[in-house]
């Protein structure tokens, strides 16, 4: 008897980058924040693979864990509150030819009982896997043998806030320590601590101060959030050092700035010796 298993892979990303891709699917930008001026907001897709796509569009929720992971999950924590019932989507089903962009609009319902404070839920874009998988009709199967066919169906997932009422947020960097690994390879760790009713979103940049001589940039981490279902992240950052020698007799420095914006605002810093 001939049987076939199709196995579906679904691997799903959170926020990061301004442009965020998986699979064929680009997504701009990556995070869409709405408040009370700002009620009406655009994404951008783009197809960039070579064949037509259909992707369903929906809300799923995710709470992030300290290292910077994601979970779903179904009911919101205590004081944690869902923006999925106050947004809109136009349209939830699209179809993408290669190369053709697609805007999707997505609305802010605003309600006069909402309480002060961050709603979030994430965007997912699906991808629907085809009828019949690429080159199975010409695929000889033996039906006396169980056959395993990997389907990719590949999903992409953004955060969509709202700030309503009064919103704020305070952070600082702690426990810095650097360790060394292996072909002079260190490694920067840290704490990002949060506090308030607001996530934190920002870009990372160490730079290092040596005793003699002028400071340079040895390590860079952009997109990086605190949600507001965690008080605190531990980062793990690579620092690179273009001497090849590992970076002693000065200082690290740390910055955690806001991103996208023509004046980015610090948000908290730290600084560590090295001897």
């Amino acid at each position: 008897m001939k049987r076939l298993l199709l196995l579906s892979l679904i691997p799903i990303f959170g926020f990061g980058f301004q442009s965020l891709a998986q699979g064929d699917l680009i997504v701009s930008p990556a995070r869409l924040v709405f408040d009370n001026k700002k009620q009406m907001q655009e994404l951008n897709l783009v197809n960039i693979g070579k064949d037509t796509a259909v992707y369903t569009i929906s809300f799923v929720q995710k709470n992030m864990k300290e290292d910077g992971s994601f979970v779903n999950i179904v009911e919101p924590d205590a004081g944690q509150m869902f923006a999925e019932p106050f947004m809109r989507i136009f349209p939830r089903i699209i179809k993408l030819a290669p190369g053709k962009p697609q805007v999707i609009k997505l609305q802010y319902v605003r309600k006069s009982d909402m309480a002060d404070g961050e709603y979030r839920s994430h965007l997912y874009f699906r991808a629907e896997k085809g009828d019949t998988p690429l080159g199975m009709s010409d695929v000889k199967i033996d039906s006396t043998k169980l056959v395993v066919q990997l389907i990719p169906v590949f999903g992409i997932s953004i955060p969509i806030i709202i700030y309503s009422g009064s919103v704020n947020m305070a952070s600082t960097l702690s426990d810095m320590k650097i360790s060394n690994g292996q072909k002079d390879l260190q490694t920067l760790k840290f704490t990002i601590n949060r506090t308030g009713n607001k996530s934190a979103y920002g870009d990372l940049a160490v730079e290092f101060a040596p005793k003699q001589g002028k400071p340079y940039p040895v390590g860079i981490m952009n997109g990086v959030g605190v949600y507001t279902n965690i008080d605190k992240r531990n980062i793990t950052l690579n620092l690179t050092n273009d001497s090849g020698k590992k970076l002693k007799n000065g200082k690290l420095k740390v910055k955690y700035m806001t991103s996208n914006e023509k004046k980015p605002v610090l948000l908290a810093k730290a600084e560590l010796d090295i001897d």
